[in-house]
């Protein structure tokens, strides 16, 4: 599973011109399944991503996480974090999960989340999604699990 980890000062999600998810200072995150994940690399990721210390400290060092900043979660599915890139000049989509698993893992994920976290929306998964975004510093991280 990847997750491509934005630090935002706000975000949301707007599908077919209205908004299916929104946060205010938090965690953009464009959630990637492949054919091997499974429920622990969900689980995993989840532990990464309400962990991982991408917040600044008061000397303004990276060392606090979503968990102790109390920020929201915004996940997004995206399929494409899953694209074979390396040759060629068009994205090749063999490295993607089914749909079917997909949906399954995300919404897990999602769950999973919503029970463990406060603040948590989501995107609406295949749907044709605009995601807006602040991004905060900028901050970036590509997770793996």
């Amino acid at each position: 599973m990847k997750g491509l980890l934005q630090r935002v000062r706000g975000a949301r999600v707007d599908v077919a011109g209205e908004t299916v998810g929104a946060i205010d200072q938090g965690l953009l995150v464009l959630v990637g399944v492949e054919p091997q994940d499974t429920r622990a690399s969900a689980d995993k990721m989840l532990h990464k991503l309400l962990n991982y210390r991408v917040f600044s400290d008061a000397d303004g060092k990276m060392n606090l996480s979503l968990t102790d900043v109390g920020g929201g979660l915004l996940l997004v599915s995206q399929f494409t974090l899953a694209a074979d890139t390396r040759s060629g000049m068009r994205p090749s989509f063999s490295k993607a999960a089914p749909p079917a698993l997909g949906a399954e893992l995300f919404d897990y994920l999602l769950g999973k989340a919503k029970t463990s976290h406060g603040t948590v929306a989501a995107g609406q998964f295949g749907a044709d999604m605009q995601v807006h975004l602040v991004n905060d510093g900028p901050v970036t991280f590509l997770l793996e699990t």
